[in-house]
């Protein structure tokens, strides 16, 4: 009979005859198996029980203080315990249930079901105390399980595996929490047209890292919840599978596999509700191989000729070539869909669209200059990575830069703190001394110490209301992104008078609050028109100069100095280093105008030099 228990059904029975056996109970009872059940890691009894409209805690309590009081002896009858009459009768039920549910192996559920079935027993009394009955447990068993049959041992860990596996960009998508998609219009219609095919209908987008692939995704999950795509696509369900969690913890042989079909399985009992997304496809090819077993790209193969499953994928252009491309059978399921780096205006039009969200987030003004700049700056010097992820991440950057400057106190209220500490300390010593000069040198002290705890006073109070002002308008910028994106939750459910009330109500009057808040802040700011704002409130081109210096190593001087200027002085600037050599620089310093001024070609080098003259002219 043993061969019929799923693995976490033998652990559970096998925990029972342990516990019976360390607390010197002659029989193992239907409690040592129920105790056992409910502290089983990642076990499916507990949700069940609270599925079915009981409480956990206080069930596993109720057991606990039963076992507590069981008659319990020592000596060889309680090294081998055996099972009690009650015990039987309830895996007897267990193995009555499998049946009747139409599963292969005895799992955790039949289990318990079980032993609210098998009455009289200890346990079973203690669940109808507490609302579990055999007909509650039968009813929850479908929404645990996900529709789902036992028909592997290790089935109780692939339940609702589409739900553990993946993530629901839908999902997401109507919460609010993905960033607006700009200036992919093209791509987006492409995968739609590729998805709304009869076969093939498998779209893999190609591009460098960081051009916005996943950003495709998003923004078609975003058009999915809007209603904006045909009715082929209209309320499909966009899940993100995660082959790393899948391929993580599978010990075993078969077991990736097994947690894969499941998956597979519940993605094809959806009728092709739901669309796949798989970033790093490549990823698929040789995911959880191992001697003897498939990996997943074979075993999603069939399901992509029968058009069981729409996937789209994302992955690099020398990744495709590398893993896809050498596999026909799978490469041919697919529909290439390329996504090419932004321009530099395209750049600051994405980034002026998710300016919104990171002032949000990092409760500052982000000026449209630092945008300008991020994009330009991120083009110009940082090579080896693509915009639009460059750029984002340098907007990114200042901002939090900025915020923790916000947080962090200044420099002048921290010298001025020290200085406190010290002249105190100075004071301490100077009160022991007799002399006429000492005393005459604590006087003056005491003066100069009072006159900087004064000043420092003033700065904290200054500094305190600065902070609470820019504090206040970051806390309402936060308050009017989450009321937009409610507005557009109510409007596509329906609820249009919710939606008039936030748009026509709410969202006025945090906007009116915020103007004033934004005003007071620029006040106090003004307010001592001798000194400097002591908080910086905005994030500027300088302080992204600053990050790309700091990324670069090349002085934000540098970085800040117009191309232009740079341009018209190249000769100076080259005759600096290279001394006596005009004609060449003249050469060089041309062609380099040519080249920016786009009257050269520009799928063209920006000139081609040879410089001739005997060895070490330079």
């Amino acid at each position: 009979m043993e061969q019929k228990f799923t693995t976490m059904a033998q652990e559970a029975i096998g925990d029972a005859i342990q516990s019976a056996s360390a607390a010197g109970n002659a029989q193992v009872e239907t409690l040592h198996l129920m105790d056992a059940l409910l502290r089983q890691e990642n076990g499916v009894v507990p949700g069940l029980i609270q599925a079915a409209g009981g409480d956990r805690q206080r069930i596993g309590a109720e057991i606990r203080n039963a076992l507590v009081a069981l008659p319990s002896a020592s000596g060889s009858s309680t090294a081998q315990p055996q099972a009690s009459r009650q015990l039987t009768a309830a895996l007897a039920q267990a193995e009555k249930e499998m049946q009747a549910m139409g599963d292969e192996y005895v799992s955790t559920e039949h289990l318990l079901i079980g032993i609210a079935a098998a009455t009289p027993n200890q346990s079973a009394d203690i669940l109808k105390r507490n609302s579990i009955t055999p007909e509650a447990l039968h009813k929850a068993v479908p929404g645990v399980r996900g529709g789902a049959k036992v028909t592997s041992p290790d089935a109780e860990g692939n339940y609702k595996a589409l739900e553990k596996y993946s993530t629901d960009l839908t999902a997401q998508a109507r919460d609010g929490k993905l960033d607006p998609v700009i200036g992919r219009d093209q791509e987006i219609r492409r995968v739609i047209q590729i998805l709304s095919r009869r076969t093939k209908n498998n779209p893999v987008l190609i591009g460098e890292p960081g051009v916005g692939k996943t950003a495709v995704v998003e923004g078609l999950a975003q058009r999915i919840v809007a209603g904006d795509v045909p009715s082929t696509l209209q309320n499909k369900k966009l899940i993100s599978l995660d082959l790393g969690s899948m391929v993580a913890g599978s010990k075993y042989r078969g077991e990736f596999e097994e947690r894969l079909k499941s998956v597979l399985n519940e993605i094809k009992n959806a009728n092709g509700q739901i669309i796949t997304f798989i970033d790093e496809i490549h990823t698929i090819v040789g995911a959880g191989a191992a001697e003897g077993s498939m990996d997943a790209g074979n075993m999603l193969k069939p399901m992509l000729a029968r058009g069981e499953l729409r996937l789209i994928g994302a992955t690099t252009l020398d990744e495709y070539r590398e893993n896809v491309e050498k596999d026909p059978a799978l490469e041919r399921r697919f529909q290439q869909v390329y996504v090419g780096e932004p321009s530099v205006e395209d750049t600051i039009a994405i980034l002026r669209g998710l300016k919104q969200r990171y002032e949000a987030h990092h409760k500052v003004t982000i000026g449209d200059d630092a945008l300008v700049a991020a994009a330009t700056l991120s083009n110009r010097y940082i090579s080896g990575r693509q915009l639009p992820d460059k750029a984002i991440d340098l907007v990114d950057e200042a901002a939090a830069h900025l915020r923790m400057e916000l947080d962090s106190q200044p420099e002048e209220i921290d010298e001025l703190q020290r200085k406190v500490t010290r002249l105190e300390m100075e004071e301490m010593q100077l009160k022991k001394a007799e002399d006429p000069a000492s005393k005459e040198r604590l006087g003056k002290l005491q003066a100069e110490l009072a006159n900087t705890r004064e000043k420092l006073s003033g700065l904290t109070a200054r500094w305190d209301a600065e902070k609470a002002g820019h504090n206040k308008v970051g806390d309402l910028r936060a308050q009017l992104d989450a009321k937009r994106v409610e507005a557009d939750k109510a409007a596509r459910e329906g609820d249009l008078e919710k939606a008039s009330r936030i748009l026509y109500g709410e969202i006025p009057a945090i906007q009116k609050e915020l103007a004033a808040a934004e005003r007071a802040a620029d006040e106090a700011d003004t307010a001592e028109t001798d000194n400097e704002p002591m908080v910086p409130d905005h994030v500027d081109a300088d302080s992204v100069a600053e990050i790309v210096s700091d990324w670069t190593g090349i002085p934000v001087g540098r970085l800040m100095q117009g191309e232009n200027e740079k341009l018209l002085n190249m000769e100076e600037y080259l005759g600096k280093r290279v001394i006596g050599q005009k004609e060449a620089i003249q050469a060089v310093s041309d062609a380099v105008r040519r080249s920016r001024a786009g009257i050269a070609d520009p799928n063209r080098p920006t000139g081609s030099f040879l410089f001739l003259g005997p060895t070490g002219v330079g």
